[in-house]
């Protein structure tokens, strides 16, 4: 992307996408991020996603490793996965500022099958979270999106095809097998991000491992081995974080007490839930939300059912 194509986007978000937080749009599905402060470290869950910050930098850690990125960059969510992210460049004058447009691996896959585009079946199984800089017609695709904040009449025709247009420029760009890998619903990473999905569509269902290696057609052994490629964790490990984290966004978001977003999440126990709880975010829940009250307005809305076009509550 050049400094023209992100100076555009910048006017168009600071028109028509004003105020603090995340930020719905008149264009179905696109979000605008905004963010002043840089001290604030959020857990949260990141749905399949496209997150183009035209503004500021922020870090992403994922497992062991960090991932910074900054105007012009993007970060590509190819599953559900929980992640901690911190802003590192921001401030009133000139907040963080992303662009965040959701991944419909569906749409993503028949535009595979249906152009003959690399399937992304050969390799190691990718992660599924990584950042790339933005081309210029991946730029240009984005820019006719975000346009139609201007034009909110022609967005219920018109975006299904900007959409359409992004997903090919991510998919014949530096990262598009990664993509393709997820979206394809075949291959080691394709029946993961299948079983991934199921876990984030209801985590109050126990997990039996051995059950959900039998419906990916692999043996528990290599089921364990490209899971945790995928998410840097086991199966269990990432029930349990998806689990924590909704949590933690339900008694934000909602208000409602400890034991209750516990039961809702499939805990049984609300005395296990506190101590995974503080473990994770290291302090029991009650504490924990209320010196995050702060920025509750970073955990707007309900939670999305995986596959959904409505998005989970993150930056």
């Amino acid at each position: 992307m050049d400094a023209g194509q992100i100076s555009e986007l910048i006017a168009l978000a600071d028109r028509y996408a004003p105020g603090e937080g995340i930020l719905d749009t008149t264009v179905g599905g696109l979000q605008v991020v905004r963010i002043s402060r840089t001290d604030v470290v959020l857990p949260t869950v990141y749905d399949p996603s496209v997150c183009l910050v035209i503004q500021g930098a922020k870090q992403a850690w994922f497992g062991g490793d960090v991932l910074s990125y900054g105007p012009g960059e993007y970060l590509g969510v190819s599953v559900d996965l929980p992640i901690t992210g911190q802003v590192t460049e921001a401030s009133q004058a000139r907040p963080f500022l992303t662009l965040k447009m959701p991944l419909d691996v569906m749409a993503v896959g028949e535009l595979v099958s249906a152009t003959g585009l690399p399937g992304g079946t050969m390799g190691p199984t990718p992660r599924g979270l990584f950042v790339n800089r933005a081309g210029a017609a991946l730029g240009d695709a984005i820019l006719r999106l975000a346009r139609m904040l201007a034009t909110p009449g022609d967005a219920a025709v018109l975006a299904p095809l900007a959409y359409r247009e992004i997903y090919y420029r991510l998919l014949t760009g530096e990262g598009g097998a990664v993509f393709a890998h997820f979206a394809l619903g075949s291959g080691h990473a394709g029946r993961i991000a299948e079983i991934i999905r199921t876990i984030a569509a209801d985590l109050a269902v126990p997990l039996r491992v051995n059950d959900l290696a039998e419906r990916a057609h692999m043996s528990p052994s290599s089921f364990h081995h490209h899971f945790r490629r995928i998410t840097t964790m086991s199966p269990l490990q990432y029930q349990k974080h998806l689990r924590l984290t909704e949590a933690r966004r339900i008694m934000l978001a909602e208000g409602v007490p400890a034991s209750a977003a516990a039961y809702r999440v499939g805990y049984e126990s609300p005395s296990q839930f506190s101590r995974e709880y503080a473990r994770m975010f290291g302090a029991p829940p009650q504490r924990d939300v209320k010196t995050a009250r702060a920025v509750a307005y970073l955990y707007a809305g309900p939670r999305a059912p995986a596959g959904s076009n409505v998005s989970h509550s993150e930056i």
